[in-house]
């Protein structure tokens, strides 16, 4: 299971449902955009080192970007960024998703809907 930002969000927010729904998840992956996009949003250092601090106490792994990644970003990018108006952040995130055969956690479904073979599952806050 990937876990998008914004269920990430939802819980440092202290939604309650966010938070039960990523204890039933753990061991979880992170896109690295994810983990960007997590950190561009911190107030300050210790609002990061507690945050990496619980990414390693839950076993957190941090997916990479790589080649493969890359390309099938690019061919989301391709497809949808007129069609659908993708974001490149959220290609990327697609790509590591369907990269790593796995299914995706996002309360952002209709950023993903279209895609063939990408696995949601849906949150709702």
């Amino acid at each position: 299971m990937i876990i998008d930002t914004d269920v990430l969000i939802w819980y440092m927010r202290g939604n309650e449902k966010a938070r039960e729904t990523i204890y039933e998840r753990i061991p979880f992956d992170i896109s690295v955009v994810t983990y960007m996009e997590i950190v561009q949003g911190m107030r300050n250092k210790e609002e990061l080192k507690i945050l990496l601090k619980y990414l390693k106490k839950r076993g957190v792994r941090i997916i990479q970007t790589d080649e493969q990644i890359s390309i099938r970003a690019m061919f989301l990018v391709e497809d949808y960024s007129l069609s659908h108006s993708m974001e490149l952040a959220d290609a990327l995130i697609a790509g590591t998703v369907l990269e790593n055969q796995e299914e995706l956690l996002t309360g952002n479904g209709e950023r993903y809907r279209y895609i063939p073979n990408l696995q949601i599952e849906e949150f709702r806050p």
